[in-house]
């Protein structure tokens, strides 16, 4: 799920859920960012494969005629299944496990009954699971059937570029230059990045400090990257302007010129050496 950059700026943070209490404490820098032992990282990796379990399985199991709630509670079931419980359902009210976002659709799409899923769609899916305490984030996005040659190369580079961020990820380094990279694979390909929401730390809370963005910008801290940190990176690629707007629900967002959206995410966790993808869909069995 994603977030207004100008709230992460804030430096305000999701008050943690009871069940978190008793946990051990968690480092922190001076800027407030949490710092994971490798005890928490396990209990991320494990919150990790669940996400990426579901993301896995959805995105093997969606045809047309489904409906997005069909798939929503598809991944509330497995995720509750692996004694884990959905980030996102009732969070700041949001209804459904999943958000669902169908072509010019670009995030925090609700689950609904009466949004069918068609041929040639290009299907957004972003999903959390809370397990011991502490959040996995990602999100896919798929192609249904036969997609057109314009949505087939949106969605790869989307994918590259989150990858090419990925590729800066290690202490030492620095958001920016997660931002530069995803800007610069983004702009070779003629594509526009979604400047109006960002990339999160995640742990405790679904939403952490730093803001992670993914173009440059001197409206956020460029904080330096620290073994620990967890971060969700998640590049959002328009196929035409960058412009988006926020439909009557208060939850769906859209291009305001009706082109195409794809989007990619995942969970990172920064080593002294460079990264670990927690929700890796690679390590699911």
């Amino acid at each position: 799920m994603k977030i207004l950059s100008n709230l992460l700026s804030t430096n305000k943070k999701a008050k943690a859920t009871p069940s978190t209490r008793g946990l051990p404490p968690l480092r922190q820098t001076r800027k407030g960012i949490e710092l994971k032992s490798e005890y928490e990282v396990e209990i991320m990796r494990r919150s990790g494969l669940i996400v990426a379990t579901v993301l896995k399985e959805i995105a093997a199991m969606v045809k047309p005629g489904m409906t997005t709630a069909d798939l929503d509670i598809y991944a509330e079931k497995r995720i509750r299944e692996m004694n884990a419980k959905p980030s996102f359902k009732g969070y700041h009210g949001f209804p459904g496990s999943i958000c669902a976002c169908l072509n010019n659709e670009v995030v925090h799409g609700i689950p609904s009954r009466k949004k069918v899923i068609r041929e040639g769609d290009l299907l957004k899916v972003d999903t959390g699971a809370y397990q011991e305490g502490y959040h996995g984030d990602s999100c896919i996005t798929i192609a249904v059937g036969n997609i057109s040659p314009t949505a087939k190369k949106l969605m790869r580079v989307a994918e590259e570029a989150l990858y090419k961020g990925i590729e800066q990820v290690k202490e030492g380094n620095y958001i920016m230059d997660i931002a530069g990279a995803i800007q610069d694979y983004v702009k070779a390909h003629s594509y526009s990045i979604v400047e109006d929401y960002t990339g999160h730390g995640v742990g405790r809370n679904l939403h952490e400090e730093p803001a992670v963005f993914h173009s440059r910008t001197r409206e956020l801290p460029n904080i330096k990257l620290r073994a620990g940190m967890t971060l969700a990176i998640e590049p959002i690629l328009n196929a035409g302007s960058k412009q988006t707007r926020i439909l009557g629900d208060r939850w769906m967002v859209v291009t305001t010129d009706n082109k195409l959206s794809a989007q990619f995410e995942h969970t990172v966790l920064v080593t002294a050496t460079g990264y670990e993808i927690l929700t890796d869909s690679d390590r699911v069995c």
